[in-house]
This record gives C-alpha cells, sequence and structure tokens, in this order.
C-alpha cells in the first residue's frame, strides 16, 4: 500500500513538475515573442521618427522636393560628375555593415589578377562568427579571384572578402591600410576601416556621402559593374573547391522582386547596430547614379531606394556644357588661332571640352547658373576649370583645354603655358544690357610673350640691316673713289694738250 501510494505521489511529482516547465516553457517563448514584437514596433517607431530628419537638400532654393525616408542617412550622387541631388545628414558617420565589400572589390578589381588563384587561410575561414554571411570555403580551398568577387558581391560571404585582403596585401592588417589610404585619395573625409568584411566595430565606418564617393569609381568598372547586377552565380567543383552550389543576391532590385529599369548593381549590408544599409547604381536620361541609405529597417531600404532614383530621374536634366555656354569666349579669337591652314579651317587655340555636362533642376535653365574660374589645374594640356553651382550648390564642370593640334603649313612656336592664360569678367555694356554679360577670356601674358618676341625679332632685323647698310656704304665709298680717281687721270692727260 505504502509502495503504491509512494509511486503515486511520485507519478504526481513528476506529472506535477512536467506541467511546471512546460508552463515556464510557453511563457518563456510568449515573453519573447512579445518583448521581440515590442522591439520591432520600437524599430518600426525609430524609423517613423527618422524620417521627419532635416533633408539639406530640401532648403535649396527652387530646388525639387525630395522624399522622406526612414534611413538616418541618405544621398544620391551621380557617379560621373560628383553632383549630389538628394543629401540627408551625408556627412554623419554611421556603420556601413556589408556594403564595406565595395570597396574590398574595388581593391581587389585594381590591384589583382582576375585569373589568380586565391587561397583561403586559417584566419579568412575561422575569424568570421558563426552565423555569419558565408559560402561555406574550407581552409586550404582555393578559387580563382573573379569566383571571389561574385562570392563576395552576390552572396557577401565574409571569409572570401578576407582572403581577397590576405591576396591582395599579404595580411588584413595591410589590406586595411590599403582601404584606409584609398579612401583618402577618394578624398573621404569620415571613414575608417578595420575590416574587409563589415563586421561590426565600433571604429569601422564611414558615411554615406563618402561611400558614394568610393561607389563612384566602382560602377565605372565594367566588370564590377556586371558583377554586381548578377542575381544569382553557380559555382562548381574544381580540384581547388569540391562543391556545386548557387548564390542568390539578395538586393531586391537586382534579383527582380523589385522590376527596375537602368540598374547596374548594388551591394546589401545588415548588422544589429548597422540596422539595413543599401548601395545601388542605376542609369537612364544619361545620369548614373548611386544612391546610399544607411541605417534603415528591412523592406524599406529597397523601397526608399527606388523611390529616391525616381525622384532624381524625374526631376533633373542632363545639359551639355560646351552646346550651352555663351558666356566664355576667348579675345583676339581672329589672331590666336591654331589649324592647318589659315584660310578659315584653323579653330580657337583655347576651347570647352565638349564632353562635360551639369545636372540641374528640370524648372531652370543653363542662364540661372553661377560659375568660377579655377586655374589650379596640374594638366599641361588645360588652362583652368570652370565650376558651375546653383545657389550655392555644385552642378557640374568644364574645363577650358589648349588646341594641342600643330600647323602643317604655317608654324609659330608661341610657347604657351596654361599659367600663361587669364580669364576676366567683363563689365556691363552701357547699351542695353543683354540677357547676360559676356566674359571674354584674355590671353595677356601671350600677347606679351609674342610682343617681346616680336621686339626680339626686330632688333635682329634691325641689326642684320645696320651691318648690310655699312657694307653697301662701304662697297658705294669704293665706288666713288675709283671714279674721282679716274676722273682726274682723265684731267691730268689733257692737260698735255693745248686746245
Amino acid at each position: 500500500m505504502f509502495s503504491l501510494y509512494k509511486f503515486k505521489r511520485g507519478k504526481a511529482v513528476r506529472g506535477i513538475t512536467l506541467f511546471i516547465t512546460i508552463l515556464l516553457f510557453v511563457c518563456s517563448f510568449y515573453a519573447d515573442t512579445l518583448t521581440a514584437y515590442a522591439t520591432l514596433e520600437e524599430l518600426e517607431a525609430e524609423a517613423e521618427a527618422r524620417k521627419e530628419l532635416p533633408i539639406q537638400s530640401n532648403d535649396i532654393e527652387n530646388w525639387p522636393v525630395g522624399p522622406q525616408v526612414g534611413a538616418q542617412s541618405a544621398i544620391l550622387m551621380d557617379a560621373n560628375t560628383g553632383v549630389i541631388l538628394y543629401s540627408k545628414n551625408i556627412h554623419e558617420r554611421l556603420y556601413p555593415a556589408s556594403t564595406t565589400k565595395i570597396m574590398t572589390c574595388l581593391l581587389a578589381m585594381e590591384q589583382g589578377n582576375l585569373d589568380d588563384k586565391v587561397e583561403f587561410s586559417h584566419d579568412a575561414v575561422f575569424t568570421v562568427p558563426v552565423g555569419g554571411s558565408n559560402m561555406g570555403m574550407d581552409e586550404g580551398q582555393s578559387i580563382s579571384l573573379e569566383e571571389c568577387l561574385y562570392g563576395i558581391l552576390v552572396g557577401s560571404a565574409n571569409e572570401v572578402a578576407n582572403a581577397v585582403g590576405e591576396y591582395v596585401s599579404g595580411s588584413m592588417e595591410d589590406f586595411v591600410s590599403l582601404m584606409n589610404e584609398r579612401a583618402q585619395e577618394m578624398g573621404c573625409k569620415d571613414t575608417h576601416f578595420v575590416n574587409a568584411n563589415g563586421l561590426h566595430d565600433t571604429e569601422h565606418y564611414t558615411s554615406t556621402y563618402d561611400l558614394a564617393l568610393i561607389s563612384s569609381y566602382f560602377f565605372q568598372n565594367e566588370m564590377l559593374c556586371r558583377i554586381a547586377n548578377t542575381a544569382r552565380y553557380h559555382f562548381e567543383p574544381t580540384s581547388t573547391q569540391p562543391d556545386d552550389f548557387y548564390l542568390n543576391n539578395k538586393h531586391k532590385l537586382i534579383n527582380g522582386e523589385i522590376p527596375y529599369n537602368g540598374i547596374l548593381g548594388g551591394k546589401t549590408g545588415y548588422t544589429d547596430e548597422a540596422r539595413q544599409t543599401l548601395v545601388t547604381c542605376a542609369e537612364q536620361n544619361g545620369m548614373r547614379l548611386v544612391c546610399v541609405v544607411f541605417k534603415e529597417e528591412s523592406p524599406a531600404q529597397f523601397t526608399d531606394t527606388e523611390e529616391l532614383l525616381n525622384y532624381g530621374f524625374h526631376n533633373f536634366q542632363v545639359m551639355n556644357i560646351s552646346e550651352n555656354e555663351d558666356r566664355y569666349n576667348i579675345e583676339a579669337t581672329g589672331f590666336l588661332q591654331i589649324g592647318d591652314d589659315i584660310f578659315g579651317s584653323s579653330k580657337p587655340i583655347l576651347s570647352i571640352d565638349t564632353d562635360s555636362y551639369v545636372i540641374v533642376p528640370n524648372v531652370i535653365s543653363f542662364s540661372d547658373l553661377d560659375s568660377e574660374i579655377d586655374y589650379n589645374i596640374s594638366d599641361e594640356n588645360r588652362v583652368a576649370q570652370i565650376r558651375y553651382s546653383y545657389h550655392g550648390m555644385y552642378v557640374g564642370s568644364a574645363y577650358l583645354d589648349l588646341a594641342t593640334e600643330s600647323a602643317t603649313t604655317y608654324e609659330f612656336d608661341t610657347n604657351i603655358k596654361t599659367t600663361d592664360v587669364s580669364v576676366e569678367k567683363t563689365e556691363a555694356d552701357p547699351k542695353p544690357a543683354p540677357e547676360q554679360d559676356t566674359i571674354f577670356i584674355n590671353v595677356k601674358k601671350v600677347l606679351v610673350t609674342i610682343l617681346i618676341l616680336a621686339a626680339v625679332l626686330i632688333f635682329l632685323f634691325v641689326v642684320r640691316a645696320l651691318i648690310a647698310n655699312k657694307k653697301t656704304a662701304r662697297r658705294r665709298d669704293n665706288r666713288v673713289k675709283r671714279k674721282q680717281h679716274r676722273r682726274s687721270s682723265v684731267r691730268s692727260d689733257f692737260d698735255d694738250f693745248d686746245f
């Protein structure tokens, strides 16, 4: 009886214990769910609050009003000119997460050979935390550098970024130094890298402006654009990598989940501290725009990027500078010409390069722009740079180029240097003012040089003429003396006769 009671009591205790355990588990599960839900609500509230942050580009007079996005920082920049169409906290230092890999791949393309084999060291593989983005490479395996770039840009593989850094510089420390040096060369002011993959570190940061600069270089490379715009890549087994697998791109504007015309590529990024980060490049209407958003919540990083790209392509236009500029002219153009013939086929010695353009809002015209001249140009074939702005916002630039064609029929050595040319703005004509002032290019120093050369030539000509005249005078004096001698001889002969 006691044994039976003990058995039943023990069974009951075990049942109660099991029930309590299950109850605690269920409560814990729901508590975690409620906590996660609260955190999600909190994140959404933060994203809504970020939409109220000021958009600096909206403060420009007559500038198109940009969209309110949930990103802490966002920028829309033309990759070819550096013109900024949209700016929101673009110089704030934030965590880039895996968008760091844009710099990693750019350096790999600049420093490496796509056919080279990249071997995976122990450190490259095992310094990546469990659960971090990877493609399952093992220590001792190797793939080509080109395959590495697909692994990084399509699959965001952290161990591959490490291996590429070691391939380029020999060690991660040296590669990180190279990353920071290259960033400074590009003009980055708010960037400091400590790794090649973007895993979180408080000292690893950049800004949307700096990353847009880096991305502008990246998207000038056709091969990088092709790789970064790949939705799915197939890795086939080799003797140094035995696995057969596919990597899928999570960038929704690349993989087709959000169709968009003109996409050239991009890179996703995420850490708990950075939140969602995204870089995207698209080309339409003669503009190649780079969009960077930092500290977003999914999937808004994609929808906000789409909205920002639409804002740029729909509200701005490209204007060729040489076709619209009529304020800069060369003084004495009839004299300073260069070409094969002086009867009509010659061209000005200075001209505005024909490839440069400005990007301006659709509602303004070229005459609305302000301009200034910069003579601090290192290129010997360029005299100066004309920089254009609209209410203080840079919109593009053009160079004043020296003509390099040499004359074949008439050769004149003017020995012109870029420092010999200056540009001055003329005063308004007292007559009824035209629509805009005319700015003349004044070649004072060139004219002075030519006058000095002409003076030297004239001096030499005069000296030569004097020498020639002196010789002529001597010959003339000799002829006179001979004539006088003959005359005196004739008179002496006649003196012997009496007429």
